[in-house]
């Protein structure tokens, strides 16, 4: 039976075999994230998990930008009047609610290619960092805004953004300034990994390369993002411990010795031009 794809502030399309392309879907409101949004955005990465023909994601955003964060006219706490503690117990799971709606991205055994254009500001780096790959186009521009409207970020940034790049020292300057980054910034410092001329290049550069991802055999692909994940989370030896575990099941499906023919005969060709 098919997977239903119909969501408020979430558009799904299917560009390629084996493709999602899944937009961020306020364009009059630049795409703000409010309520529904986060949970759409949840519940679509958690049902392109369970789809068998969906292999690899883009990620974008419709109109303008990405996004322009969060909409903070849509922000309803949970507040206990006059009750400090009661409200911190129902904070914290409201929290905890929009956290796993953006690591869900992260969990999605599908790889997720962010196709960013114009700015991505606050919750679009908490978004773009539970991604696998990081696109943007020339005018695109970035920013860790929470620190500007009293608070920490909450729901990812400051916990992936180290790691995804690496660079301690840039990564307190942006959380605590609050500053602006374009494109090329982003990718001096490895936020990115191309930066493409405008918007339309940049998206059109995202399917390729999730099509791409789509033609190898799921096995491998999800595999391989599952183990990325869990390696940047653990030591090295655990890493290859776990993935000694993991691949005494994996190494027996019929794709390996399918695809290791396919890849033979390319080289075979590769060499004979040689």
């Amino acid at each position: 039976m098919p997977l239903e794809y119909n969501f408020e502030t979430i558009k799904v399309s299917f560009p390629a075999p084996f493709v999602a392309h899944v937009e961020l879907n306020r364009p009059k409101k630049l795409n703000a994230i409010n309520d529904p949004m986060w949970n759409d955005i949840g519940a679509v990465f958690n049902t392109l998990r369970d789809d068998e023909d969906v292999r690899a994601i883009v990620l974008s955003g419709s109109g303008r930008c990405f996004t322009s964060g969060l909409d903070l006219f849509s922000l309803n706490l949970p507040i206990v009047e006059d009750d400090p503690s009661r409200t911190a117990f129902k904070i914290r799971p409201y929290i905890r609610k929009l956290q796993a709606s953006l690591t869900a991205i992260e969990l999605c055994d599908k790889a997720v290619v962010a196709a960013i254009h114009g700015p991505c500001i606050g919750g679009g780096i908490d978004i773009t960092t539970a991604c696998d790959i990081r696109y943007a186009s020339k005018d695109a521009y970035f920013s860790v805004k929470e620190v500007d409207i009293g608070l920490a970020a909450d729901v990812g940034t400051l916990q992936r953004l180290p790691k995804v790049v690496g660079n301690i020292s840039w990564v307190r300057e942006l959380c605590l300034t609050g500053r602006n980054f374009d494109a090329a910034e982003a990718l001096e410092y490895g936020f990115i990994s191309k930066l493409l001329p405008d918007p339309a290049k940049v998206l059109s550069e995202a399917i390729a390369t999730a099509t791409t991802i789509a033609e190898k055999s799921p096995v491998a692909a999800i595999g391989t993002k599952h183990m990325l994940n869990y390696s940047r989370d653990h030591t090295v030896q655990e890493g290859l411990d776990y993935m000694a575990a993991w691949n005494m099941v994996m190494l027996t499906t019929p794709d390996l010795p399918a695809a290791a023919a396919a890849s033979m005969q390319k080289t075979k060709a590769v060499f004979a031009k040689l």
